[in-house]
């Protein structure tokens, strides 16, 4: 069987999301978790593509891909909460309004980097006490950006989206593709 040209693809990122839509995909890939320090603040755009690129050149591979995902509300960076109670803070400001979901991605391969960004905008419905008990009993707001996952049981907070799902869910294939469109191709 010949080889790839892309060869296996290395993802620099801790998230089973990201893996799950590359699974998706029939992309062969190998996971590293990446050890980048990364931006807090500053312009969302710029801010996910340099920790993409960071995490991609923290872990080594022919082709790595770095990811970095961040929502963004009224000009607030909202990251990963740090506990419950920040997660109840988040999603109480999410409540009723629209946000972005700004997610950067980046490919090294040797000394060549692609970069690319993707931005979704998101509605959530107005979200009563309850809502919000019921939710963070779940626990997914764990380990995600803006505190919820829109493909599992966040998506009952969604009142709707413009833009790219996969990208609220971690990963913006559409960007992926363009970039490197041999992956989805098989080489």
């Amino acid at each position: 069987m010949p080889e790839h040209r892309t060869g296996v693809l290395t993802l620099a990122s801790r998230s089973p999301q990201r893996r799950a839509i590359l699974e998706q995909l029939g992309i062969d890939f190998r996971v590293a978790m990446p050890r980048a320090e990364e931006l807090t603040g500053g312009d969302p755009e710029a801010m996910v593509v340099e920790n993409a690129r960071r995490k991609a050149r923290s872990v080594a591979g022919q082709l790595v891909l770095g990811v970095d995902t961040a929502v963004v509300v009224e000009g607030r960076v909202f990251g990963k909460p740090i506990d419950e109670a920040q997660a109840r803070s988040f999603l109480s400001d999410l409540s009723g309004k629209s946000h972005e979901v700004w997610s950067g991605i980046a490919l090294v391969r040797s000394r060549r980097e692609q970069t690319a960004a993707s931005v979704t905008r998101v509605r959530f419905r107005t979200l009563k006490p309850v809502d919000l008990d019921w939710y963070l009993a779940t626990e997914e707001w764990r380990e995600r950006a803006g505190g919820y996952a829109i493909q599992a049981r966040g998506a009952a907070l969604v009142k709707y989206i413009e833009g790219d799902y996969l990208n609220v869910v971690g990963l913006p294939v559409a960007e992926l593709v363009r970039l490197e469109p041999q992956l989805v191709r098989g080489g």
